[in-house]
């Protein structure tokens, strides 16, 4: 086997290097389909942090941690599954893209300049993550959506904040991503709960959280207030798990004096869920490359 010629093509379904953690998908499927060919068993997100940190969590479905370990040599810092993504099935995922350009500070670069260069990040690191992050894990376990929604709303907030902190500074978001974040809270607010979380990674990509019951209506409510514009016609703007249309929406959802109506400004909706993981697809026609190993859009346009 150590003969082989391994032939590798890397195709994403999604925008790549926009703050939608592409490069941890691609080197997770990396490590992944690597260690099937050469049968290769255990823990391997050890592997697939050598490409991408996040990598590592992406190995495993469900609620994930990244450990980040004690040896000079790194080899303990591995991701281990928490929860399967069994465990809480009403947990939904939608994400708004706002842009599938590439952003223009990538996040290795952008978390160098903030090692080196934000008070702030010390002052994080010492005081709150460890906390923060076992209200999250905790919240999962209990399936408590109110505590894990704030606290993750407040852990994206503080990594900006970060960003914004490091000399020269980062911006990551636009104001598509600040509508969209008044528009959680605003929805948030008319229930007098937490329904809805966003998270924002190195891009002014939103990724939300909520539970099944809140999903048709929020979703509603963006495609009010986000409408897609002309130039996207015949593109589907929801892609993923079906939608239901709701006319009855309350007036007061529909009419928020904070939210501008920005027709374009998210090119389109992902509705998801919790995924279980990397698996080997066996039905070509759920493959993103052709039986020539090469993407199937790339096939076809050679063809005209």
């Amino acid at each position: 086997m150590l003969n082989w010629n391994v032939h590798i093509c890397s195709k994403n379904n999604f925008p790549t290097a926009a703050g939608l953690a592409s490069s941890a998908a691609g080197y997770a499927c990396l490590a992944y389909c690597l260690a099937k060919l050469f049968k290769v068993e255990g823990n391997i997100s050890d592997i697939a942090r050598l490409g991408s940190g996040s990598a590592s969590r992406s190995m495993f479905g469900g609620a994930v941690q990244w450990d980040m370990g004690w040896d000079s040599s790194g080899s303990d810092s591995i991701a281990r599954q928490l929860y399967q993504h069994t465990h809480w099935p009403e947990l939904k995922v939608v994400i708004l893209v706002v842009s599938d350009q590439q952003k223009k500070v990538s996040s290795f670069s952008g978390m160098q300049g903030s090692v080196e260069t934000s008070e702030l990040l010390q002052y994080r690191i010492k005081h709150c993550v460890a906390s923060r992050l076992d209200a999250v894990v905790n919240a999962i376990g209990n399936k408590d959506f109110e505590t894990f929604a704030v606290n993750t709303m407040k852990e994206s907030n503080q990594f900006h904040a970060v960003c914004l902190d490091t000399y020269p500074p980062i911006s990551y978001l636009n104001d598509t991503s600040h509508t969209i974040q008044n528009l959680v809270h605003s929805f948030n607010k008319y229930h007098q709960c937490a329904k809805v979380a966003y998270t924002f990674d190195a891009g002014p990509n939103a990724t939300l959280y909520m539970l099944e019951e809140s999903v048709d209506l929020f979703i509603n409510i963006v495609q009010h207030y986000f409408p897609p514009s002309s130039s996207t016609i015949g593109e589907p703007f929801v892609r993923g798990l079906p939608v239901n249309l709701i006319d009855n929406i309350d007036e007061n959802l529909l009419n928020l004096k904070s939210i501008p109506t920005t027709p374009g400004a998210i090119k389109y909706i992902i509705n998801t869920a919790v995924g279980s993981g990397p698996e080997v697809v066996m039905d070509p026609n759920e493959s993103l490359l052709g039986e020539d190993g090469l993407p199937k859009e790339y096939k076809e346009s050679s063809q005209h």
